[in-house]
């Protein structure tokens, strides 16, 4: 009984035992399927979606951008991504193979690739945005691996896009650039960037357990949204016209620090040309463009060589006319002028302004001085514009005092962001004195002139354009609608008053004034014969660098509007510290960019010219026809459209001419006729007609028996000296030939 007792004891704990132990056991299992039921439930449901699906993103095409004429300035291009799907590698041969292989096509390091060959995953980008021809290798490659060796499934390309900009250098600082995944980081492209990016779709397509793709009806797409498109209010030939004098003039003056021109439609605020050379090539914007400064940057210390390439990869991303503050100088005068007539104290006519070739603004101060020492005497209001006195614009200044002087700082829009739609904005920098607004007396006597605030390039446009626009200051923008990709206008720009700065009276006296500045005043550099146009010159002492340090440096600068009796575009040229061993007024600088621009803008636009009397006595005349002619008629044809001959050979028919028929030359010019079958023609050299008064190069051309056509400003103030011309110097030529010289004037005027 006792043996049995002690086995009934022992049978019994051990059903205990085991039962504890099943109890501990289904409790532990059911513990961990009530975790992974619950907490582990969506992870492993991820997992498994990931193991039978395969999620492909699609891209989405980037909008393209357009100039108001449906020119493509920037548009996205299909390039492709090679893609390795390293879960279905099935050995390491397989991934040697296709490592070297993509290494080779692709310009890639074997190992690098080799690294994109491991792992579960089925998605694995090797390299980005290849070209066609680059795709087409990997896939003949993907083909080739498959007949030699089997390997398959393992390579594929998928369609992505490359912005193109259809101009290298071309429109930099407006359009901007994008970056590797085309998100816009600069200019319009960052600007609008919500609009022009458009909306990723997805591929997703089945795998079964094999890890192989299931068949197409398992397959689900959702197309990716394409992005907007913009069109733009610059005109592509208005912006290579500006493009190409801003080069010329930062070439002729050695501009330190870039040059920028923005011409601006005055009644509406629109853009139509905004050129800031020195800038980048949108289609390579990490390339450093200037190629002084990527040399400076290569001797750097390696050390140091990555900032100076972040600096100048910022300078030349800076966009000029809006970014960028400086001092206007003497343009500013046409606001200071718009006050005083404003406010109503100045009789129209009278010789209310003083220069003795200084000035004292207030009792206790220093003398300012004048640019001319010698002083302009008694002068009205058109006479101290035209003859930018500072000493004149110090007594307005008095008239105004600072609180009604910042009043039309405010109303000319200075003390406030344009609101133009480009990145990058800055405020203005006025004075931060004790006294009134801001200002003390000696700050109020140097504002008067322009000088020791700063304003941005487009503030100071846009305050021209408003005195040209009846006193309606307008909201400058560079889009002017935007629309999908059926075409359908999503959205557009209306134009946009700001606000009333001046009266629409006062805005035509001012107009006048500034017409008669470039006809007889400072302003004769931006004078083209045939139209009417008004401005302004502005040379400014820059004080300090860019780096804060004192300087001795200028800003040229020139800016106003045309036609003057009826304005459409208003235009700045401004240039940052041109060599002063040239030269650096504003007048010389800027003027002659001005006029080139407009010089070829206007006719563009429409804007037909009306001649004074004057100007129709020196206009050119087409050359006729007269080879084949008789002597007596040709010379009879001649005469009639008040030109001259000359007859080489007694031959009684035309057998050569010169100047060529349909070309032209200036009235009372001369025709050679040559009358022998094989004329014997003694060349002549082309004299150098630099820096010659037009009398001069008149009496130096009658002599070397040449013709001479004249452009630029001969009006009729101010010394006009021969700045170009457009056959170079001891060039051999045919008598008579015309020789077109291109005149400035040397004012002395800032």
């Amino acid at each position: 009984m006792a043996k049995r007792g002690a086995s009934a004891k022992l049978w019994s704990r051990s059903v205990i035992l085991m039962v504890i132990i099943i109890v501990l056991g289904f409790g532990m299992v059911a513990a961990r399927l009530l975790f992974l039921q619950t907490y582990m439930a969506e992870e492993l449901q991820q997992k498994a979606v990931e193991q039978q699906l395969k999620d492909t993103t699609i891209s989405a095409k980037r909008g393209s951008i357009y100039d108001r004429n449906g020119n493509i300035l920037a548009q996205s291009v299909t390039v492709w991504d090679i893609v390795l799907e390293p879960a279905n590698f099935k050995t390491d041969k397989a991934r040697n193979i296709v490592a070297e292989g993509l290494a080779e096509i692709l310009g890639l390091k074997k190992e690098d690739v080799y690294e994109q060959t491991e792992g579960d995953n089925y998605y694995s980008v090797v390299k980005r945005k290849v070209d066609t021809d680059v795709k087409d290798k990997v896939l003949k490659f993907a083909a080739d691996i498959y007949d030699e060796y089997g390997i398959s499934g393992v390579i594929k390309s998928v369609e992505n896009y490359k912005r193109y900009y259809t101009h290298d250098n071309f429109l930099a600082d407006v359009l901007g650039f994008v970056g590797s995944d085309s998100q816009g980081l600069s200019g319009i492209e960052y600007q609008y960037d919500e609009y022009l990016t458009g909306k990723p779709g997805r591929l997703v397509i089945a795998r079964n357990a094999a890890g192989e793709e299931m068949p197409y009806e398992y397959e689900q797409k959702v197309e990716a949204i394409d992005g907007y498109n913009l069109t733009l209010t610059i005109d592509e030939y208005i912006q290579s016209v500006m493009e190409k004098y801003v080069r010329e003039t930062i070439e002729e003056f050695q501009v330190k620090n870039r040059g920028c021109a923005i011409m601006m439609n005055v009644k509406t605020g629109a853009i139509l040309g905004f050129a800031c050379e020195g800038s980048f090539n949108p289609n390579e914007p990490f390339k450093i463009a200037d190629e002084s400064v990527a040399k400076a940057i290569e001797l750097l210390p390696e050390d140091e060589q990555e900032e100076a390439t972040i600096k100048a990869q910022s300078a030349q991303w800076r966009n000029k006319g809006v970014s960028d503050t400086y001092i206007p100088g003497s343009v500013f005068k046409m606001v200071t002028a718009s006050a005083v007539l404003s406010e109503g104290l100045y009789k129209n006519g009278t010789k209310a302004f003083e220069c003795s070739g200084s000035y004292i603004p207030f009792e206790g101060s220093g003398a300012i001085t004048c640019w001319l020492s010698s002083g302009h005497g008694d002068q009205t209001l058109e006479e101290a514009l035209c003859n930018s006195c500072n000493p004149a614009f110090m007594q307005m200044g008095n008239l105004l005092g600072r609180e009604k002087f910042y009043e039309y700082y405010v109303a000319f829009g200075m003390s406030e962001k344009t609101g133009i739609d480009l990145p990058g904005e800055s405020d203005d920098y006025f004075f931060n004195h004790d006294g009134v607004c801001g200002m003390d007396l000696t700050d109020l006597a140097v504002a008067s002139f322009g000088q020791n605030f700063k304003i941005t390039p487009i503030q100071m446009l846009s305050a021209c354009a408003a005195i040209a626009n009846d006193g309606n200051l307008m909201r400058p923008y560079v889009v002017s609608g935007i629309s999908d990709t059926g075409g359908n206008v999503v959205k557009t720009t209306e134009p946009t008053v700001r606000h009333q700065a001046i009266s629409k009276e006062v805005s035509k006296q001012v107009c006048k004034m500034l017409e008669n500045n470039v006809l007889s005043g400072g302003g004769t550099n931006g004078y083209i014969a045939g139209y009417r146009i008004a401005g302004k010159t502005g040379t400014s002492q820059k004080k300090v660098d860019d780096d804060g340090n004192p300087t001795d440096d200028y800003i040229g600068s020139f800016c106003g509007f045309a036609p003057a009796d009826d304005p459409e575009v208003a235009l700045i040229c401004y240039f940052d510290t041109p060599d002063p061993e040239i030269n650096y007024y504003g007048s010389a600088v800027a003027g002659p960019c001005f006029r080139n621009i407009l010089s070829d803008v206007l006719p563009y636009l429409g804007v037909e010219k009306v001649y004074s009397n004057a100007e129709i006595g020196n206009l050119d005349t087409t050359v006729g026809a007269y080879v084949g002619a008789g002597v007596k008629d040709a010379e009879k044809l001649i005469h009639d459209s008040g030109l001259k001959s000359v007859v080489v050979g007694s031959g009684d028919t035309v057998m050569a001419q010169n100047p060529t028929a349909y070309s032209t030359m200036p009235k009372e010019g001369t025709v050679i006729l040559y009358t022998d079958t094989d004329p014997q023609i003694t060349k002549i050299k082309v004299p150098d007609f630099s820096n010659m008064s037009l009398n001069e190069v008149n009496e130096l051309a009658a002599a070397a028996l040449l013709n001479i056509s004249i452009k630029g400003s001969v009006s009729s103030a101010g010394s006009s000296y021969a700045k170009k011309q457009d056959i170079p110097p001891d060039t051999e030529v045919d008598p008579y030939t015309v020789i077109t010289i291109t005149f400035n004037q040397d004012n002395g005027i800032m």
